[in-house]
């Protein structure tokens, strides 16, 4: 598919009706492999080789209303308490990560209300560490965090 900034992670692979689809664990079905999806499982799959996140803790694709819209996520990650502590919003490698992303993601974030948020188009990763002090500052990580750093 396309070369990332993100260790690759061999893929279950078929193709139906002239397209080629990728097994998801995390939906338990084979989905079209769009460039944005390839950058969300290589994602998703770092995480959980690399950074602790625990697959079963981890949804993708869920709907939720957002200013009276339906809308739909990359990927969330739940603490053991299934409280939801991350979202992710990923894009294919060739789409820019401007403002109208982050804006994208801090909208999902008035229906969720985690701490962190994670953008990536596969090349560059932003997580970002929401501060609910008083001041309400919203502070770039250098790293991604472990999962247990997270909870």
């Amino acid at each position: 598919m396309f070369e990332l900034n993100l260790p690759l992670t061999q893929l279950r692979t078929k193709e139906e009706d002239s397209k080629l689809r990728v097994f998801d664990v995390f939906r338990n079905k084979f989905v079209l492999l769009t460039p944005e999806e390839w950058v969300r499982q290589q994602l998703l799959h770092f995480l959980i080789n690399n950074y602790d996140y625990p697959q079963n803790l981890i949804a993708v694709e869920k709907s939720i209303v957002v200013n009276k819209q339906l809308r739909r996520y990359d990927a969330v990650i739940y603490s053991k308490a299934n409280k939801p502590i991350m979202i992710i919003e990923c894009k294919a490698p060739k789409i820019k990560l401007t403002s109208s992303v982050f804006d994208q993601i801090i909208s999902y974030n008035q229906c969720l209300d985690v701490e962190y948020l994670l953008i990536t188009n596969g090349m560059n990763h932003y997580c970002i560490h929401y501060t609910r002090a008083m001041a309400r500052i919203w502070n770039f990580m250098e790293e991604i965090p472990n999962y247990n750093a997270l909870i």
